[in-house]
């Protein structure tokens, strides 16, 4: 599904200095995996997901997307593949207010070009036990429900991928652990999923983790048995 060869980023600085923040990285995802990109803060963790989710252009190297050579395409055709086939989850939850749970779930579908999208929403919040607060806003739900509205969001397109980054960094243990069962819940079901993280133990939860290192890829090891929190309500 992803293929990255010898992806570099570099940006530069309001006094003119460049910054290398990806420096030769290649790496191959196929469909149906769980990864965790773990690295420290200013690893590149994070510039990687936003290659990936094509919120970014790298300055060097290819990268395609099912095939399909993402990092060229138009800003409108980019826009088009991300909305189609990439869910995004956040840490900050990115939730509209005043507006209803189903309400954000919603949103993405405005820019569908499905032939039909009702049901979708209810379906998607159904899908993370959230089926009961459909009219809820985000100030009367949890920090861990508001994530999982995010989640829902994210998937009501039913996307090829789900990147999330750092999820569970404004939540409570036992909201993070339900978090993480949802992924990989889904996973199981068969969505690939990429997850950003500098918690080495969240990154047990998966089943392959590559490290990042000032920009470089230093290791991408599989887990042959991963630490498991499934819901098999979902």
């Amino acid at each position: 599904m992803i293929e990255l060869q010898h992806i570099g980023k570099t940006y530069r600085r309001a006094t003119g200095e460049a910054v290398r923040a990806l420096d030769d990285v290649s790496l191959r995802i196929d469909r149906g995996e769980f990864v965790a990109i773990v690295g420290a803060s200013g690893s590149g963790k994070s510039t990687l997901m936003h290659i990936i989710g094509l919120l970014d252009i790298p300055s060097d190297g290819e990268y395609r997307f099912n095939g399909q050579d993402a990092a060229h395409l138009s800003v409108a055709d980019q826009a088009r593949l991300r909305n189609q086939k990439i869910g995004f989850v956040f840490q900050a939850f990115h939730l509209l207010a005043r507006t209803s749970a189903l309400e954000n779930v919603e949103l993405p579908l405005v820019y569908s070009d499905r032939a039909s999208i009702k049901g979708l929403g209810r379906a998607a919040l159904e899908a993370v036990n959230l089926g009961d607060r459909l009219h809820h806003t985000p100030s009367e739900l949890s920090g861990g429900q508001q994530q999982r509205v995010a989640i829902a969001r994210a998937l009501v397109n039913d996307p090829d991928l789900l990147l999330a980054d750092e999820p569970t960094g404004n939540l409570d243990a036992e909201a993070a652990r339900e978090i993480i069962a949802i992924f990989q819940t889904l996973n199981r079901s068969g969505r690939t999923i990429i997850l950003v993280t500098h918690d080495a133990g969240l990154a047990e939860h998966s089943g392959r983790i590559v490290r990042l290192d000032r920009g470089r890829i230093v290791a991408d090891e599989r887990i042959d048995h991963p630490k498991t929190l499934l819901q098999e309500a979902l």
